[in-house]
């Protein structure tokens, strides 16, 4: 007959060693520490309005540079769409809700010139790692740029392009941008090749014929290790 207190498994039906076990010391610990940072953050905030100043997330030092947006803002991505936010959601910018929301920030604004304003204040840029600063750009920089540009300039043509002559011109323009990097580049070997030579040259007229360049008697030093003097010729004289 089985026992009315143990379970189908063998163990008391009482068990609970199957749930995991917590360690309420290191929980305490983590949460004396974030109410620490909280309070520190709640007196920094204060203090910024008391100096009418405006609170920023402090710097950690691995911020970057704020640099130009490369990509373009598209405001019609959700035009159309049917999204589902959860009840109450509208109250508010903190959360996400319908309209412009931001990760970084767990903000969500209603309309297009919040979200550009805020994608562009000092909140959001320390909330991505940024210094809000912008790097001084040397002239190597400017002229890198200036070739990106017009690199991307040339594959925005190249992709406009329709007819079926448009697309032959650009196949021949791109077919002499190829002969010509092959033409220099045979030029910058047989250039390469002609200074070897006359380094090689060079040495023989200072040292005299004594000299070996490496790789000239090869041939020569096979031969003679294999027993042969040179070649006969069987024509009579």
């Amino acid at each position: 007959m089985p026992d009315k207190k143990g379970s189908a498994y063998g163990t008391p039906a009482s068990d609970t060693s199957f749930r995991r076990n917590y360690d309420l010391d290191e929980y305490a610990q983590k949460a004396k520490v974030r109410e620490a940072a909280e309070k520190e953050e709640a007196k920094a905030r204060y203090e910024a309005k008391l100096a009418g100043k405006k609170y920023y997330k402090p710097m950690t030092g691995d911020e970057t540079h704020t640099t130009a947006r490369r990509e373009v803002i598209d405001l019609e991505a959700n035009v159309g769409k049917t999204l589902l936010v959860p009840a109450g959601a509208g109250q508010g910018k903190r959360g996400r809700s319908a309209g412009f929301y931001c990760s970084a920030c767990d903000l969500t604004f209603k309309d297009n010139m919040q979200w550009v304003e805020h994608i562009n204040s000092m909140q959001h840029l320390r909330n991505v790692g940024e210094t809000g600063e912008v790097k001084k750009a040397t002239a190597e920089d400017v002229h890198q740029r200036i070739i990106e540009v017009w690199e991307r300039l040339q594959e925005q043509k190249k992709a406009s392009t329709t007819t079926l002559k448009e697309r032959l011109e650009l196949r021949e323009e791109e077919e002499a941008k190829e002969r010509e990097a092959r033409r220099l580049k045979r030029q910058e070997e047989l250039a390469k090749k002609k200074a070897e030579k006359e380094a090689a040259e060079k040495i023989k007229v200072e040292y005299g014929d004594d000299v070996r360049i490496e790789g000239e008697h090869d041939e020569d030093d096979m031969m003679a290790a294999m027993g042969i003097t040179g070649f006969g010729t069987s024509k009579k004289k």
